[in-house]
């Protein structure tokens, strides 16, 4: 994968994700066990990025924001871990079982690897994320065992309970947390793994306890 570099300002940090405008009226439905300054963001905060150019696209290994984000952009999604800089990727070479993992460990976006699109569905009040590496859903893989236990893998081809997360912004913070509604668990990225699941994404904190389970939002566009 050869990426093709893109300047610093065609890097809108968080423009999907973008927080709420000022002066819009505060959430009052943030769920049990949710720590206080995280506001569950809805369709009505979130443009939601259906579909992609399918264009590989990247972006320096800075990963900086070089200009405001427009409220109204839209397009793939990267995910980079607070907690070690690194930004999320699918593992679609992985052998089976762990085919399509999600681990937090490029450090740049260099293509569809890093790419993810963000779906609202306004019936479940949830967004689903499907990998733009392998056009699969990410799901939580509650019945896996071990360290694989509740880890994230863009493995199915639709959206359901499984494949279900509430989106959580702190304004103070400008960051993101995400919670599985399989079992209302953070999404923690594990620094301290070894090995091939070092990194992994897994929905295993009942709380945001810090930079494990933090992270910045980019939207990727050309």
């Amino acid at each position: 994968m050869t990426p093709a570099l893109l300047s610093l300002s065609a890097l809108l940090t968080a423009s999907v994700l973008a927080a709420p405008a000022a002066g819009a009226t505060p959430h009052d439905d943030r769920p049990a066990g949710v720590p206080a300054g995280w506001e569950r963001v809805t369709g009505d905060d979130l443009t939601h990025t259906t579909g992609a150019s399918g264009r590989p696209q990247s972006l320096p290994g800075a990963a900086r924001s070089a200009a405001a984000a427009p409220a109204d952009e839209s397009g793939p999604v990267a995910m980079k871990s607070v907690r070690n800089g690194k930004f999320t990727a699918t593992e679609v070479n992985y052998p089976a079982p762990n085919t399509g993992a999600l681990r937090a460990r490029s450090a740049q976006v260099g293509g569809a690897w890093e790419s993810f699109a963000f779906e609202w569905d306004e019936a479940s009040g949830t967004y689903a994320l499907k990998s733009l590496a392998n056009n699969r859903y990410v799901a939580v893989e509650k019945n896996f065992t071990g360290q694989a236990q509740n880890m994230l893998r863009a493995r199915s081809t639709s959206a359901g309970g499984w494949e279900r997360f509430e989106v959580f912004h702190n304004e103070d913070l400008n960051l993101y947390a995400l919670r599985s509604t399989l079992n209302n668990l953070f999404v923690a990225m594990e620094n301290s793994y070894t090995g091939s699941l070092q990194y992994t994404l897994r929905a295993r904190s009942a709380d945001v306890t810090g930079s494990w389970e933090q992270f910045d939002l980019y939207n990727i566009v050309g």
